[in-house]
This record gives C-alpha cells, sequence and structure tokens, in this order.
C-alpha cells in the first residue's frame, strides 16, 4: 500500500481532494461544486451542513481503499470565515458570506470605540474591508443577535472547524487569525484589547501551532492537522524551497504580492493603497498588496473581444511582441503621478477607445501594459527596503507571455520567475505537517521554475 496524506482544499466555489505521496506528487483527486444556501437575511452563503456531510463521505470512501494508506490528513480553506458551534458542538448559525454587506452605523461605532480607522488598521494590519474583516462578523453578531451570541461556545475559522469534525478538539490558527480579521494586534503579537473588551475571547478556542496535529476520533486517518488559511498554505513550498528572501505574486481574480521577508510595520500610506499582513505557518508577518488584475483582465478582454468580433480565448494565443509595445509606449500616455488611478482600482485601460487600435492584439499588448503599470506600484510597496533578488509568479499570470516578458522588464535587477506548483495551496497543508506523517526528506523539485529575462 502507497503511503500518502488526505488534504481537504475548500475553495468557495471548488471543494477538492487531493492524495499525495511521500514524494508530494499528487495520485489521486476528486472535485465538488456544493450548491450555497441562504441566511436569515437571504444573502447567499456556504451550505455548512452540505460541506460537511462531503467531508465525512469523502472519507469513508478512503477508508474502503486498499491501494493506499492514508498517514495523516489536512486543510486548506478560504478565510474570513466563521462556523459558530453551540454547546452540542454543532453549527447553531449560518456560516455568512464574507462579501455580505456590514452595517455602516455599526462600523463607524466600532472604530471610534477603537481608536479611530488608521491607527487600528495599523495595529490589527488589516485595512477596513467590513465582513471580510472576520472579527467583524462576530461583533456583528453580539451587537445585532445578542440571542445567538450567548449560545455560542466556540467560533471556529473554517479550517479549524473543519479540523474540528475529526478531532473533536476546538483550536485556533495563527494563519486564520492573523489574515485581515481586525482580530490581532500585530506589533505586541497577541489579540487586540478589543477582543478581550467585548467578550470575543470566551468565544476563541486556543491558539495551536500550524505544524500540530491532533489524534482523529472519528474514524478516518490516525492524525489531523489543525487546518490553515489558503493564502498562507501556498506560501509554504516556497518558505521550504528557497532560504534568500524572494516575492511570490500569486496570481488570479486578484494578484497578491506577497513578501515574507518584509517586516516593517504597515504606513498609513500602504494601508490606503490596500495593503496589509498576512501570517506564515510561523506566525511571521508577510506584508501583501493586492491587486485586483485578473478580474480587470477577464473583463477588459471579453470588451476587445466584442469590439473585434473574436473569441476572448484569442488571448491566450497572443505572444510577446517588442515592436508593438515600443509603438504603444511611443504613442500612448503611460501613467503619471497625478493620475488618480491607484494600485487597488482598475487600470487606465477602460478609458481608452477599441477604435484607436488595429487588431485584437495591439489592443491586448495596451491592456498588458496598463495592467503592469498597476503591478509595479502594487509590487513595489512590499519590495522597498528588502533585499529581495527574486520574484516568482503562480497562477494564471504564471502562464501569460507578455505579463511575464514585461514583469522582468520592470524590474531588471531581480530575477523573475514562473514558478509551477501542482495544487500549491494543498501542498503547503501537507507540508504543514511533514514530520507527522512523513519518513522521506523534503524532495528538492517540488517547484517547476521558468526564468524570464
Amino acid at each position: 500500500m502507497n503511503n500518502v496524506i488526505a488534504i481537504f482544499d475548500i475553495g468557495k466555489t471548488n471543494k477538492k481532494l487531493f492524495l499525495f505521496d511521500e514524494q508530494y506528487k499528487i495520485v489521486w483527486e476528486q472535485s465538488e461544486v456544493c450548491e450555497q444556501t441562504t441566511d436569515e437575511d437571504g444573502e447567499p452563503c456556504e451550505d455548512v451542513q452540505r460541506l460537511t456531510a462531503w467531508v465525512h463521505r469523502s472519507l469513508a470512501k478512503l477508508a474502503t481503499r486498499r491501494d493506499v494508506l492514508v498517514k495523516a490528513i489536512n486543510f486548506s480553506a478560504y478565510g474570513a470565515s466563521f462556523v459558530y458551534l453551540g454547546a452540542d458542538s454543532q453549527p447553531i448559525a449560518p456560516l455568512y458570506n464574507y462579501l455580505k454587506a456590514y452595517p455602516a452605523a455599526l462600523k463607524n461605532k466600532f472604530y471610534a470605540t477603537y481608536g479611530g480607522e488608521i491607527t487600528f488598521s495599523m495595529l490589527t494590519a488589516s485595512p477596513v474591508l467590513g465582513s471580510l474583516n472576520s472579527g467583524m462578523q462576530l461583533y456583528r453578531v453580539k451587537a445585532m443577535q445578542p440571542e445567538l451570541f450567548g449560545k455560542i461556545q466556540y467560533a471556529l475559522h473554517l479550517p479549524q472547524y473543519l479540523s474540528f469534525l475529526l478531532t473533536g478538539q476546538p483550536c485556533s490558527d495563527i494563519t486564520s487569525i492573523g489574515c485581515h480579521t481586525n482580530l490581532w494586534n500585530f506589533p505586541q503579537q497577541h489579540y487586540h484589547e478589543w477582543v478581550y473588551r467585548e467578550g470575543l475571547i470566551d468565544k476563541l478556542a486556543p491558539i495551536m501551532p500550524s505544524t500540530s496535529v491532533l489524534p482523529v476520533v472519528s474514524g478516518g486517518p490516525a492524525l489531523s492537522g489543525i487546518g490553515l488559511h489558503d493564502s498562507s498554505a501556498a506560501m509554504i513550498p516556497y518558505l521550504e524551497s528557497f532560504r534568500e528572501p524572494f516575492v511570490l505574486i500569486s496570481t488570479g481574480t486578484w494578484c497578491i504580492s506577497m513578501n515574507p521577508f518584509n517586516n516593517s510595520p504597515l504606513t498609513v500610506a500602504e494601508l490606503q493603497k490596500d495593503c496589509l499582513c498576512y501570517m506564515s505557518y510561523q506566525g511571521r508577518p508577510v506584508k501583501a498588496s493586492r491587486l485586483f488584475a485578473g478580474y480587470e483582465h477577464e473583463q477588459e478582454v471579453q470588451r476587445i473581444a466584442a469590439h473585434f468580433h473574436t473569441s476572448p480565448k484569442q488571448a491566450e494565443q497572443v505572444g510577446f511582441d517588442p515592436e508593438y509595445i515600443a509603438q504603444l509606449r511611443s504613442r500612448n500616455k503611460p501613467l503619471s503621478e497625478n493620475d488618480p488611478i491607484t494600485p487597488v482600482t482598475a487600470s487606465v485601460f477602460h478609458r481608452r477607445a477599441l477604435s484607436n487600435f488595429g487588431s485584437f492584439e495591439e489592443a491586448y499588448h495596451q491592456l498588458m501594459l496598463d495592467i503592469m503599470d498597476q503591478q509595479i506600484i502594487s509590487t513595489q510597496l512590499v519590495l522597498q527596503d528588502t533585499d529581495v533578488r527574486r520574484i516568482f509568479v503562480d497562477g494564471g499570470f504564471g502562464r501569460n507571455q507578455l505579463y511575464m516578458h514585461l514583469l522582468a522588464e520592470a524590474f531588471p535587477g531581480i530575477e523573475v520567475f514562473t514558478a509551477s506548483i501542482p495544487q500549491a495551496t494543498a501542498m503547503g497543508a501537507a507540508l504543514a505537517i511533514h514530520r507527522h506523517w512523513n519518513t522521506l526528506p523534503l524532495p528538492g523539485d517540488i517547484i517547476e521554475l521558468k526564468y524570464y529575462k
């Protein structure tokens, strides 16, 4: 039988289960789409009962296999989401959506009480994001649903709830607590004062190291990790593989530039440009800046395709053409310091008339030039005053020749690589508890790199 670790990787849409062997090769995988339900206000949210049933059902199927021996299990999941458990250890409320609108009056009351938005955000490394600050969800329950608040025995972030299903042991994890939750005081390295003053501390489980394992009490493998926030989990393969300072640009709907080697506190200017801090699985701050570039790319490619009467898929075939780049730069004004565009908004491309371009390829080159103007600003925020000599790009833009060439050109003193890791988030969750299940040393080839000059 092949020794493996099972990893549940829970996204907002797709729920995945992977089996990794001791060389961290994926030997089996499956995917599930769980239909959403609604909360008491009719807002869409995760169906926690359906998700729970899928986890148990999947583990039961694994237990019947004779080709693999599941040595351990762990979880990675999206953050900013609490599961509220009652006295019987069952969920007693919906798993509220982190995109749910936050009451303005309650938000204003909170920040007025605890030092104002700027000071508070600097201490907690959390921009003002409403429900996306998960601590604010619990504050809202206390203020608006006091009866429910009184019944909550534990508020567990989603990764730790999934672990709890197997171990029966409630715990908290620093990668979830440290992800723009408003809960953690970064300079002092403990919960912020308000967590105690509002009585939230009584609802939060004890903090355990992210590398912890617990005995499984409900069937399945013998050991379970405590779960990790997905952004922090995706960083683990890089932290385990490289010791010299680097920046990772994780690209998808958001392009997130993460620098685990930037220890400077967040400034007011950085917060205003959508910088924040994640927490690594080792408990160290990871300064990050966010850019909504993947979403913009998708929308603008559709606009270009409609104008030129072709398919948006044509963008996948566009290579890097230096002549287009030179012509467009000489013809079109780049961003200036006086331009009101900031890294948290769209680039200037949406202002451009597509009739000024002679082909899909030409317009697409201009789109990528404009997006790169924003990417440079965003990445520079986390690069500043550090000794980073490498930038790794994973996700969708890592496969985009135009994006990669422009990025390499923008940072000539830094080596730029496309980094390919099969299911980096899930692999990170497996690596976090490597010593508890795997007798082999960490392999040296878990990341495939391609260098761009």
